[in-house]
Parts: structure tokens; sequence; C-alpha cells
């Protein structure tokens, strides 16, 4: 499942998507609402897409690799951690 906005894409992999208990989970951490839970399915909610902060509380939460994070800027996927904050 993909879905692309002005700034942001993501992707899930189907086989996750239709995991229930990964579905809650993402639906749980994402602090701006952009995955949601329909049927025991993940689905992006495509209107909150730009809204990513890229804080990538969805990879964690998700198994490696079955989440992807795609700025349009770059047009890179990232499946990436932000690093430390400078001081």
């Amino acid at each position: 499942m993909r879905s692309d906005a002005i700034f942001i894409g993501v992707e899930v992999d189907d086989t996750v998507a239709h995991d229930t208990a990964v579905a809650a989970k993402l639906a749980e951490v994402c602090p701006v609402d952009i995955y949601a839970v329909e049927g025991g399915h993940t689905v992006l909610v495509e209107q909150n897409l730009d809204e990513c902060v890229l804080c990538g509380l969805c990879l964690d939460a998700a198994p490696d690799g079955s989440v992807r994070v795609r700025c349009s800027e770059s047009g890179a996927i990232q499946n990436w951690r932000p690093g430390p904050r400078a001081s």
C-alpha cells in the first residue's frame, strides 16, 4: 500500500498492512495520525501525510523495512532513524 502527498510519501508492505497488531501499533505511535485501523488493517490517512514530522516512530513500530517514508523533494525512500539533535 502506498500513498503520496505533496512532500511525503508512505509505503507499507501489504503483509504488514494486514497484520492487526502492527496496524494498531502504527495508529498508536504516529503523532500526526497518518495511520488508522479499518477492519483490522492499516490504512493511510492521505490528508495527514504532509504533516509527517519524520520522527521515525512508525519505522520502530513495524518490522524492519516494512514501512518506508519518502521525501518528495529528494525522491529518496527513507528507512532511517533520526539522529541526535544538536544542542
